[in-house]
């Protein structure tokens, strides 16, 4: 598995490793660990922390994390001092217009082609997300469940 390499942080990512009761925060925890320990370096765009915002204030009985501004604050500070961010460009936008138009993208999948265009035009070739089989329609890139970080030779 390749390692001092850069890694786009998937926003199932971001959110899991922020609640430490969710079942994969144990499992995604070492596959971060494992990553840092390598060298590897890791990644998030606005994009993802939108939707992490988004997720982390929207209320429990609306399937959220029903955290506060304050605390989600707190957490978004913590990734954006950590992680690297992969900044929005016009080469970003045209790059995901051709992709949604190249791949017949519809509905919210528009936002994991949004990733992928982000991962092209910064050269990011590894993903670390729970959601491996939204992504496989983009070639060249590397999209990794945190398990095969974790345990190399299974796959989930």
């Amino acid at each position: 598995m390749p390692s001092a390499a850069r890694w786009l942080l998937d926003t199932n990512i971001l959110l899991r490793m922020s609640k430490s009761d969710d079942p994969h925060y144990p499992m995604i925890s070492r596959a971060l660990r494992a990553l840092v320990a390598q060298g590897a370096r890791l990644c998030f765009t606005s994009q993802t922390l939108g939707e992490f915002w988004n997720a982390s204030t929207r209320p429990l009985d609306k399937n959220g994390f029903g955290l506060s501004v304050e605390e989600t604050d707190s957490i978004a500070s913590v990734i954006e001092r950590d992680f690297d961010l992969l900044p929005d460009s016009r080469e970003v936008h045209d790059r995901w217009r051709r992709l949604l138009v190249a791949h017949q993208v519809k509905g919210v999948q528009v936002h994991d082609a949004r990733l992928a265009a982000s991962m092209y035009v910064h050269g990011v070739t590894q993903l670390l997300t729970i959601n491996v089989r939204d992504f496989q329609r983009f070639t060249g890139l590397r999209v990794i469940h945190p398990a095969e970080v974790v345990h190399p030779t299974q796959r989930p």
